[in-house]
């Protein structure tokens, strides 16, 4: 079932495992958090825009009662990944992994056939910072295939009336993920920042925000990552599912 560089990952709740290339891009802290904030509708149908080696929808298929779970990935050598995962893990009936286009879920879905909708998107511009030279890691951190606006707009198609996008991202794009969503029909409902320590600005935030809805945003209290000792706080182990030794 491995390929060369690959690995079996414990994901550490209910026996789930996945798949991951040792030199490729590998799911982090963030997609796990988004995980446990989106607001999932029971019975619905959930699609993850962009979702890698299908990290997102694993975890939903146990954090949820999502009744169908779609992960939608351009990049063809992680969708074949991601399929084997799900069949590893004997979720082929719950989950559907698909390669394509973000830009052209027209093609690919019927309009207004989803109750949510997830992604952990390219954080940052394409062009700025350090860029890997490996195209897949540099597709993962930096917005070659698709931007903000690209995953709004989706999402706008996807959703039903009141439906769900929920989403992870930098701090510094806060005003950027705010324009397009209202811009496209998607109301921001809920925000929280995340802090790697308390005494530190936040390194992340994670939102919902609902299709044709009034306006009225909720600022929760912050996620605080590790205690002044290094050590996770008490709601990251709830998180995680973990238990402090």
């Amino acid at each position: 079932m491995l390929k060369d560089n690959e690995q079996l990952d414990d994901l550490q709740i209910k026996g789930l495992e996945i798949i991951q290339n040792k030199n490729k891009f590998r799911f982090g802290t963030d997609a796990v958090l988004l995980s446990a904030y989106a607001k999932i509708k029971p019975s619905g149908r959930c699609i993850d825009l962009g979702t890698g080696t299908g990290i997102i929808p694993l975890l939903l298929s146990v954090k949820t009662k999502a009744r169908e779970i779609i992960g939608l990935e351009f990049q063809e050598d992680l969708c074949e990944m991601a399929e084997r995962s799900v069949g590893h893990n004997k979720l082929d009936g719950r989950i559907r992994i698909i390669h394509g286009n973000i830009k052209k879920v027209q093609d690919l879905f019927g309009k207004e056939t989803f109750e949510n909708v997830v992604s952990n998107p390219p954080y940052m511009k394409n062009g700025s910072g350090f860029q890997s030279e490996d195209e897949s890691i540099a597709m993962s951190r930096h917005e070659i295939m698709c931007d903000i606006e690209d995953i709004a707009k989706a999402a706008e198609f996807l959703l039903k009336d009141k439906g769900m996008l929920s989403m992870v991202h930098r701090p510094n794009r806060l005003v950027d993920v705010l324009s397009v969503l209202r811009k496209h029909s998607l109301e921001p409902k809920t925000i929280r920042f995340i802090h790697p320590y308390a005494y530190k600005a936040p390194n992340l935030f994670l939102i919902n925000a609902q299709k044709n809805t009034q306006p009225f945003l909720k600022v929760e209290n912050p996620l605080v990552m590790r205690r002044d000792d290094g050590e996770y706080t008490d709601e990251i182990y709830e998180i995680y599912g973990m238990e402090r030794k």
